[in-house]
């Protein structure tokens, strides 16, 4: 409990309420008749659907957010994009940041406790990283504007960079273009400035503070090492597994050339792991395509971003642990330092729960919903999957979900934004406990 505060409740309460409030909140507004174009307020589960999909920063869609809601009702979806990106305690900094009010004690130590920072000095940090993520979303706002401008004119043009810098340095998928950025698979200085603004907006608050801080330390965490060097690799496997299953398939051997095709790849390689923005239908992908962007989207991002999924130093430890299991070795080492045994445990925790969880909504979907195609099971893996890596990439079959697979799916954004940890120990009221005594150990055969 943080008792310093007078709080009713812990910190994974708070921001597992807070998420449910700012949701709330949402829906609420989205469900005024100003907030879609018809005028008409009847349709509340797209409203909550919608709220949930942007705070959780997801991108999965009932109806086309071009053309279903007004100038108002894109507003709010930006405004609940920015929220949930960040996170709503970082929002608070950022608040009393432009308007220079001095944050409260209680507000401070949440702030810390919510960006797993060791020390309240490091708010500085946290200070210039939100300054420093208002100048990138600006400036890829100024970037977007020279080639919208010329497509739709001025206010559309202003409107469109503002929108899409948000959706794409949160992470969020959402678009007013109508089919996300098929349109510009072939404009390579739109896809390297959304590739941009997605990267720089997928680090997290550790890794950010670590770059800030190297040229004064000279030094990088172990946190950072295993993000920087995770994400790496799966980047590149990526671009290869993509490259050879995709480049002489469907759209890239037919519309676009070889250079084309080049950019096309790495930006697929990028945007399934977190950002749900997309320049080819995955409907025209093979099943190895289809297949490795489900292993995309259960990855995931890095901690402490807007990315879901399991995490990437949560593979990065495993396959570690696992390589120094089979070469006979007690301790996972990376970067000359040694992983704690409590990362490891939580680390296979995370897999197992995420997994269990993943399967289990996935059956529920496949004996709940009416899907006549043969293939159904894929389509809803591939939904489920990008639901809880809050991707947002659609095979297109969450508009025709009933009500219990639309809540399903928001479950699953839900839980993949705020967290597994953070969910499971609200509900359960979980608190760190010592036994004042231990059972003797022995062992069972394994494998």
């Amino acid at each position: 409990m943080i008792e310093i505060f007078n709080h009713k409740y812990s910190f994974p309460k708070l921001l597992t309420w807070g998420f449910l409030a700012i949701i709330l909140l949402g829906t609420i507004l989205l469900s005024l008749p100003i907030a879609t174009r018809s005028g008409r307020s009847d349709d509340i589960m797209t409203a909550f659907f919608t709220s949930t999909s942007a705070t959780c920063v997801t991108g999965l869609t009932l109806v086309p957010t071009a053309t279903y809601w007004s100038f108002f009702g894109q507003v709010v979806i930006a405004i609940l994009m920015e929220v949930g990106g960040l996170g709503f305690m970082t929002f608070a900094v950022m608040m009393s940041l432009l308007i220079h009010q001095r944050m409260r004690m209680s507000t401070r130590l949440l702030t810390q406790e919510a960006l797993n920072l060791d020390h309240l000095s490091q708010l500085n940090v946290v200070n210039l990283i939100i300054r420093l993520s208002i100048i990138i979303q600006v400036a890829g706002m100024g970037l977007l504007f020279i080639d919208f401008y010329p497509r739709y004119g001025l206010k559309k043009g202003l409107w469109f960079s503002v929108f899409h810098s948000i959706s794409a340095f949160c992470n969020a998928g959402f678009d007013l273009t109508g089919n996300s950025l098929e349109n510009y698979a072939k404009d390579p200085y739109m896809l390297t400035v959304m590739a941009v603004l997605i990267i720089t907006g997928s680090f997290g608050f550790l890794v950010w503070q670590d770059l800030l801080q190297f040229p004064k330390r000279h030094h990088l965490s172990l946190h950072t090492h295993l993000v920087l060097c995770t994400g790496a690799v799966i980047f590149v496997i990526s671009v290869l597994v993509y490259f050879l299953t995709e480049h002489n398939l469907g759209q890239f051997s037919r519309e676009l050339s070889y250079p084309q095709r080049i950019f096309n790849t790495i930006f697929m390689a990028i945007t399934p792991r977190t950002a749900g923005l997309v320049t080819i239908p995955y409907t025209k992908l093979s099943a190895a395509g289809i297949s490795t962007t489900i292993i995309l989207m259960f990855i995931g991002g890095a901690p402490g971003s807007t990315a879901g999924g399991i995490k990437t130093t949560t593979i990065g430890l495993l396959t570690l642990q696992s390589i120094a299991t089979l070469r006979g070795r007690r301790d996972t080492v990376f970067a000359h330092r040694r992983f704690t045994d409590e990362n490891v445990f939580r680390a296979l925790t995370l897999l197992f729960v995420a997994f269990a969880i993943l399967m289990i909504s996935i059956l529920l979907l496949v004996e709940t919903q009416a899907l006549p195609r043969h293939d159904s099971l894929t389509y809803v893996t591939f939904e489920a999957t990008a639901a809880f890596g809050t991707t947002g990439i659609s095979l297109g079959i969450t508009p025709s979900l009933n009500f219990v697979g639309k809540l399903i799916i928001m479950f699953l954004m839900f839980i993949g934004r705020v967290g597994i940890y953070t969910v499971m120990y609200s509900i359960l009221n979980a608190q760190p406990k010592q036994r004042e005594y231990r059972y003797p150990k022995e062992g069972v055969l394994i494998g």
